[in-house]
């Protein structure tokens, strides 16, 4: 029953609301921006006053008449927040007294606290005021007592000085943190005190450099001990690796300087403005002299930095504080992460100012560029003699130090060191950040050295023949003065030898390209051909190259044998196409034609009537057969026509050797298989076992260097007059003659019921014996056989 009159009283309100908008005059009060002032003066200067007045008196009536509805419509909720308004002033007041209750009480309290709080306040300043001034005695006091001892100290001079050290450090730590300027009875001693520390310093200092300098590591060690006292090793030892950084980046540059040395030789007279003072055709030797002249003194220079530093990191890493007992290698560590190695840290700042000062240089002055690229091994020479130095430095220090203080750190030192092989803790290489510097030269002298090794052999072959005598002689020459210079260091002698292994593949490359390998190249039924004859003489000078750097490599004293082996695998063909290898293809299609002759020969013994049983008379010399002949006589023209023309004969004798056992094995195997086979006929076959011997003695140096094949000609011949029962028992069957060559032989002196076996498979003998060349297993053999 309540909802109806809110929702008619909201309707009142809001059409109110709406009238007042709707109406032009009434909108303005509805706007947050309305300004009084501004609409009375915009009113008074528009319209009649009386008429505004009316206005808004009807505006007033109409809100007057909509308060009187609120206050009719909310009676009763205005008179039970009015009953509120009064309970909560009951409240209020209550609060109020309860608050004047409390501040009176903290008044009572702040009254009884103050006066002990300020007599406390009092008392605690005068307390500290008194420790300060009792602190401040006594730091006087006891800056006055080590100002005298400090005295006392220094007139003991070098043997008391690590003591003043100790007394200005203990000085320092009672002056830190407290202002002591205006204490009138101490200024002297404060005077006294700043100088001593320079003085002290001073003489430390100078201790420092003449003990690196005359590698005393009493003299070092006390020093150091000074610093540490003071308490700036740290710093010390970093401002004595940057001077000595310092004074080698300053003798680098000076002895890199393209200018001072040209005018070293400069003709004297006064140079005209703009004349360039470098070196002109006809000093450049005095330049070049006095450049490896300076080359030299930069290398005793870093010798002696390195070792002064070296002998300083040794010392660091033996000495210990006689109070504390920590070590001042350990002591640096603090200001470090890890681990210390101030050498090399030193030797990896060299190594990068070299590589720096060689790069600017050598940009800067082409005449110090072709000198260092041109003369590299010497350059070289120069890093290998300074890094054995260095090596023999350390080997030398670490005994030394080890039999004065034996200490127990001894193999920390030395694992430590970066000059002795195989004592690095790391995998940091000394020798090879060394070389670094030089990579620019190295590569630069490399390249024309290689240019220098094919030079000789596109020169040789540019007229499209094979390369003379002379040429060749010339193409060793170059080699051998290539590996001579340098011989110098060890991994130079790898490279250098990579690089005359690749000439080596270049000479064979290009011989390859002459040789003949056409039908011209294997014809062995006429004389020898221009194609033939060609691959001779490729052959010979591949001969001689190959022997000749063969007597070369066994000239080379005290060559790394790494270089040796990659030459020698050049020459024998690892990788592909090497010397050997090469004379090998070049005699393949005349070995191969010479192997098919031989076949095509020894297959004609089939040809020929073995069936007879008649034996020749013993008092006439037994005839051998045609093909026995015939055989003899090419072989004969083999050797005569083509072999003796090559000069590498035990070359030739290697490479055919293979053919003179196959024309045995051959022989044997198609002597086994002839059939009908009469006395006579095994007679005249002994005699053809006996002339294979000579016939084929042109192919080899003695015929019994042919091995198990020579063994199996002369033990096949007994069993041509043997019977079965023998034969079975012969000891040369397995090992020497294949059993299957046993079982032929037995077939042929069969009764012609028994068939051979390719004569059972219905085969022609070429085409069993290619059977029997396919199939070199005996088991294959005699299950065929079978």
């Amino acid at each position: 029953m309540f909802e109806k009159p809110d929702v008619k009283l909201v309707n009142m309100e809001d059409s109110v609301i709406e009238q007042l908008a709707d109406d032009e005059e009434f909108r303005k009060f509805l706007d947050e921006t309305f300004d009084v002032k501004a609409h009375a003066n915009q009113a008074i200067q528009g319209k009649a006053i009386s008429d505004q007045l009316s206005k808004l008196a009807e505006g007033i009536s109409l809100l007057d008449r909509e308060i009187h509805s609120q206050i009719v419509a909310h009676h009763e909720d205005l008179l039970s927040q009015a009953t509120g308004v009064e309970t909560l002033e009951g409240v209020l007041q209550m609060m109020q007294s309860r608050i004047q209750s409390l501040l009176a009480a903290m008044d009572r309290i702040r009254s009884k606290v103050s006066e002990p709080f300020n007599k406390i306040s009092s008392r605690t300043t005068q307390l500290r005021n008194l420790q300060d001034t009792c602190d401040l005695l006594r730091r006087i006091i006891r800056i006055m007592y080590l100002g005298k001892r400090l005295n006392s100290q220094l007139q003991g001079g070098a043997r008391e000085i690590t003591k003043a050290a100790q007394s200005l450090n203990e000085l320092d730590y009672i002056c830190e943190g407290v202002d002591l300027s205006g204490v009138e009875i101490i200024e002297q001693d404060r005077r006294f005190i700043k100088q001593a520390r320079k003085d002290v310093e001073s003489q430390a200092h100078k201790m420092l450099e003449q003990g690196m300098e005359t590698q005393n590591p009493t003299q070092v060690a006390t020093s150091l001990q000074v610093f540490h006292n003071l308490g700036s090793l740290h710093h010390t030892v970093e401002r004595v690796l940057q001077n000595c950084r310092d004074n080698l980046n300053r003798n680098v540059r000076s002895c890199l300087d393209a200018q001072s040395l040209a005018q070293q030789h400069a003709p004297q007279g006064r140079a005209g403005p703009g004349r360039a003072a470098m070196p002109v055709t006809g000093n450049t030797a005095a330049f070049r002299a006095s450049l490896w002249t300076n080359m030299e003194k930069l290398m005793d220079n870093i010798y002696a930095a390195c070792a002064q530093v070296q002998h300083l990191q040794k010392v660091l890493v033996k000495k210990r504080d006689p109070v504390t007992h920590v070590c001042f290698i350990e002591e640096l560590a603090k200001h470090q992460e890890g681990h210390v190695n101030i050498m090399q840290e030193f030797w990896d700042s060299i190594t990068h100012m070299l590589t720096n000062e060689f790069n600017n240089s050598t940009e800067a002055s082409m005449h110090l560029k072709q000198a260092f690229e041109g003369e590299y091994p010497k350059l070289l020479r120069l890093y290998n003699d300074l890094w054995r130095r260095l090596q023999q430095f350390s080997i030398t220090t670490a005994s030394s130090l080890s039999q004065s203080e034996p200490t127990g750190e001894e193999d920390v030192s030395v694992e430590d060191d970066i000059f002795i092989p195989g004592s690095k803790r790391n995998q940091y290489d000394s020798e090879k950040a060394l070389r670094d510097t030089l990579t620019k030269f190295e590569n630069a002298y490399l390249s024309k050295s290689l240019s220098r090794l094919f030079d000789p052999i596109n020169l040789a072959f540019s007229t499209g023949n094979p390369p003379t005598t002379q040429e060749v002689e010339t193409i060793v020459k170059t080699i051998a003065s290539e590996l001579n210079v340098a011989s110098v260091d060890t991994q130079l002698c790898i490279t250098v030898a990579k690089n005359v292994a690749k000439t080596i593949q270049l000479f064979s490359v290009k011989s390859e390209q002459l040789l003949i390998t056409d039908g011209e190249a294997s014809q062995v039924i006429g004389p020898c051909t221009p194609g033939q004859q060609r691959n001779v003489t490729v052959v010979n000078i591949l001969y001689l190259l190959h022997q000749s750097i063969t007597k070369l490599l066994e000239g080379l004293q005290n060559f790394p044998p790494e270089a040796m082996e990659c030459i020698q695998k050049s020459l024998e063909g690892k990788p592909p196409p090497g010397v050997v290898v090469l004379m090998s293809s070049a005699l393949s299609p005349l070995m191969s034609s010479v192997l098919d002759a031989v076949e095509a020969i020894i297959l004609t013994m089939h040809q020929e009537d073995f069936s007879s049983s008649a034996v020749p008379d013993p008092g006439k010399e037994s005839q051998c057969s045609l093909y026995m002949r015939e055989l003899q006589e090419f072989v004969s023209r083999c050797q005569a026509d083509y072999l003796s023309r090559y000069e590498c004969q035990d070359f030739i004798y290697d490479s055919i050797k293979p053919i003179a056992c196959r024309c045995v094995e051959l022989f044997v195997r198609h002597a086994s298989l002839i059939r009908p086979l009469g006395e006579g006929g095994k007679m005249r076959l002994a005699a053809d076992f006996a002339q294979m011997e000579l016939a084929i003695s042109p192919f080899c140096r003695k015929v019994s260097d042919l091995g198990n094949h020579y063994k199996l000609l002369r033990a096949f011949r007994p069993l041509l007059f043997q019977n079965a029962e023998h034969i079975s028992k012969s000891q040369a069957i397995g090992d020497i003659i294949p059993h299957s060559t046993i079982l032929h032989f037995l077939f042929a002196r069969a009764p012609q019921e028994m068939k051979s076996p390719h004569q059972s498979a219905d085969w022609s003998i070429s085409r069993y014996s290619q059977w029997l060349e396919d199939h070199p297993s005996e088991k294959d053999r005699l299950t065929l056989i079978k």
